[in-house]
């Protein structure tokens, strides 16, 4: 009888001569399947004839470091957000004792410039940010400085990702328009979002500690409150310029206070000098304590109240609320790169509410603690059983918890000093959404696990903002090709049939294209007015005034122009002329009753 050869490698070798089974089979399994792949493998490479080659895995660019050494000579650049926010950072900066200075608002020429040296295909947040920085660097070349000098001298802080979305490859579309532009070697520095409150390196020139944190995350609520306070009461100042006046000496106010860096009890202890990892401690402790129970900031907020109130607001305009959602930079940047969209609106007529930076870190913060959950148990092994199994399942769930206690505390804490800071202002600024709120409403439209962008708070804000009588209007603003706007673009459409009350547009941007959004924008917000002056006169009706003895009450008492007048909460009204007239018939009535008795 004819013996059969063996089809394969693996089993030519597990068979001696006979055909019998091998001492192979006397080695432990694992062993033995490493041996026979690895033979194997030889033998179909030198079947095939592939040779052995090096492979040369891409790696991240050396940089040269910023030190510590450098910081007394050498320039922070930033930029990307408001000049509110940023003014506020370089404040900040200066106070832990850099150079710092934030870039212009990024125009058109910049935009151009970034898809002159940078990659094709980017979003045009990144040509706007990446040429803005090049055309500074240009700018600070024609005004005498070498290119060794601003090499040598100059550095970029930013953020950084990675994930679905382009943001992810800021980094390296920065360091490659550098390059093209003659400016090989300009340091980048990254802060990245989700490496926690201290970054801080060995002799770092830029340390990212908890200090340097909170004075960041500081500076973005100071901005974000003071910005919403601005929005609030611009469409209705009875002086043109008044509140932009008011808002500039408000931000210089507290650039100052932040300047500041308050002397901590710890730096009066001389002997825990002495003792290094105690004061580090104590310093940590102290910087903390200082941040939830100091009321330095709060003090500062309070002055800026009074800034503010010289501001006489004419609350009688009819202005349609429009809010503002959509990819991050597109719905924070007030300039080109969103077709100065903002004062459009309110150059139309229109009330724009604004999102702080302050929602996209607790958004932040919730996701990171969803993610923590979701990977409960990931990290025990599978060959594990019985007790040890156990042991490794208690450990991960230990672990879980543990990380998810620190991040609710967290989120926790965030809250209460953004609404510390509201209080200042008696409450008048926005509060922050609930995330958890935000997360039930969009999930059974868009799974919010998903990532990229705002992931599912586009969806979920059309929903809230819309239902809560926040708005007339929602306007989403995204670069063109933003694959996380994209996909909740498409959930809306759903989103919109099951919500008929819904006035919802997306607006793509690019560096052009500026007449045909704000024409689109224009359409919509005709909706939006017809909505606002139709609430407007329901409420004239059930107050029993015409316009004309509405705006009579409103000017006959000064207390009335006020910018801090507390409207009441009426969930059943969107307009603040609207909430007014009602507010005034309210307190007209009282009166009649009092004088009566």
């Amino acid at each position: 009888m004819r013996t059969r050869e063996p089809r394969n490698g693996l089993e030519r070798l597990s068979r001696n001569g006979n055909g019998h089974d091998s001492a192979l089979h006397r080695v432990p399994s694992d062993v033995k399947i490493d041996v026979l792949v690895s033979q194997e493998k030889q033998r179909l490479t030198a079947e095939l004839g592939i040779t052995d080659r090096v492979v040369v895995h891409a790696a991240r660019p050396a940089e040269r470091p910023f030190t510590r050494a450098e910081r007394p000579f050498t320039t922070v650049l930033f930029g990307g957000l408001t000049w509110k926010h940023e003014r506020l950072i370089q404040a900040m900066m200066t106070g832990h004792g850099y150079i710092a200075e934030y870039l212009p608002t990024p125009t058109v020429r910049a935009f151009q410039a970034g898809k002159e040296y940078g990659n094709n295909g980017q979003c045009n947040p990144t040509y706007f940010t990446v040429g803005n920085l090049v055309e500074y660097l240009v700018g600070l070349e024609a005004e005498g400085l070498s290119r060794r000098e601003i090499i040598d001298k100059y550095v970029f802080f930013t953020a950084g990702a990675c994930g679905p979305c382009r943001f992810g490859m800021y980094e390296a579309e920065f360091r490659l328009a550098l390059r093209n532009a003659g400016f090989d070697g300009f340091r980048v520095l990254i802060l990245e979002q989700t490496g926690g409150l201290n970054q801080a390196l060995d002799d770092a020139g830029l340390e990212l500690n908890l200090d340097f944190t909170l004075g960041l995350l500081n500076a973005f609520m100071i901005a974000d409150i003071l910005n919403d306070v601005a929005y609030q009461l611009r469409p209705f100042e009875r002086e043109p310029g008044a509140t932009d006046t008011a808002l500039k000496a408000s931000i210089e106010h507290m650039a100052d206070i932040l300047a500041e860096r308050p002397t901590y009890m710890v730096d009066k202890l001389g002997f825990l000098q002495r003792m290094p990892a105690a004061a580090s401690v104590s310093k940590l402790l102290s910087r903390f304590l200082d941040q939830i129970v100091g009321n330095r900031i709060v003090l500062g907020m309070r002055d800026c109240r009074e800034i503010f109130a010289g501001v006489e607001v004419d609350r009688t305009r009819v202005r349609p609320i429009v809010k503002i959602t959509g990819e991050f930079w597109a719905q924070t940047t007030e300039g080109d790169g969103n077709f100065n969209m903002f004062r459009f609106l309110e150059k139309e007529g229109a009330q724009v509410l604004v999102e702080p930076i302050a929602t996209w870190l607790l958004y932040m913060l919730h996701q990171a603690r969803q993610e923590n959950l979701d990977r409960r148990y990931l990290d025990v092994p599978k060959n594990l059983s019985g007790l040890e199994r156990f042991r490794a399942r208690a450990r991960s769930r230990s672990r879980t918890a543990r990380k998810s206690v620190a991040l609710r505390i967290a989120e926790v804490v965030f809250v209460r000093e953004y609404n510390r800071l509201r209080a200042a202002f008696g409450n008048m600024p926005h509060a922050l959404t609930d995330q958890y709120e935000m997360q039930r409403i969009a999930h059974p439209y868009y799974n919010t696990r998903l990532e990229g962008g705002e992931g599912h708070l586009e969806v979920a804000k059309n929903i809230y903002y819309t239902n809560k009588n926040l708005c007339h209007m929602v306007l989403s603003v995204k670069p063109f090709g933003c694959m996380p706007s994209t996909q909740s673009d498409g959930v809306q459409s759903a989103v919109i049939s099951h919500f008929k009350d819904i006035l919802y547009l997306p607006i793509e941007t690019s560096g052009e294209g500026e007449i045909n959004a704000h024409s689109r924008v224009q359409m919509v917000l005709g909706e939006a007015r017809t909505k606002a002056r139709l609430e407007m006169e329901q409420t004239l009706t059930r107050a029993g005034l015409t316009m004309e003895e509405f705006k009579s009450m409103a000017n006959g008492e000064k207390q009335l122009s006020d910018a801090f007048f507390a409207l009441q909460d009426q969930s059943a009204l969107i307009g603040v002329s609207a909430r007014f007239c009602s507010d005034i018939a309210h307190l007209s009535r009282r009166k009649k009753v009092s004088s009566a008795v």
